[in-house]
């Protein structure tokens, strides 16, 4: 194992009906990624379209993966991504929608539970533990009484679209800091009030 590789999950559901989702804002950020590191997705045996390249020459490795399933059944491809390039769940970034979170913000963390992600808590299964990092994206609650599971699978509004590219490269910020500098590094500059 390269303790220099890190493999970075977006998480969301295929095909192009749910492609503007807000479930798919972890989608949204490798794209973003992908296109600063100037490579690009191919077709990988593990049941995900799959990325490779480093943000800076010296830098760490980073494996940009999108699972081909649906959110809720995400751990068998990434669980087969960690056998395949030998990474441990230590170098393991989810990247992910999270209501609890309020639109416009992320936060950062190892470990834990599944917040009721889907997603993260397919991953908890199938790798077999929660000990990964999480780059947890807001989209924040639904507004009245439309229920989550609905509102997840609806596009960003038209006002929350043109604050969206700031949110997403704020997301992929976080996750090259997290290969380069460590979880704490990244928390300490996100997770800080803004002056």
């Amino acid at each position: 194992m390269d303790s220099n590789n890190w493999l970075v999950v977006g998480l969301g559901n295929p095909g192009p009906d749910y492609a503007g989702n807000r479930h798919n804002v972890g989608h949204m950020v490798l794209a973003e990624l992908a296109h600063r590191m100037s490579a690009s997705f191919k077709t990988h045996k593990t049941n995900a379209a799959v990325a490779e390249g480093r943000s800076l020459p010296a830098g760490p490795k980073l494996i940009l993966a999108k699972p081909n399933t649906y959110m809720n059944v995400s751990g068998g491809p990434v669980a087969a991504l960690l056998r395949f390039y030998k990474i441990e769940p230590e170098q393991l970034i989810v990247i992910h929608d999270d209501l609890d979170i309020p639109f416009d913000s992320i936060r950062l963390k190892s470990g834990g539970g599944h917040g009721g992600q889907n997603g993260v808590r397919d991953i908890i299964k199938a790798v077999g533990t929660p000990d990964f990092i999480r780059v947890r994206v807001g989209i924040g609650r639904p507004p009245g009484r439309q229920s989550p599971a609905d509102y997840v699978l609806h596009d960003f509004a038209s006002a929350e679209r043109a604050v969206l590219p700031n949110l997403l490269s704020d997301a992929a910020d976080a996750a090259l800091q997290i290969a380069a500098e460590g979880l704490l590094a990244a928390q300490q500059k996100f997770h800080a009030p803004s002056v």
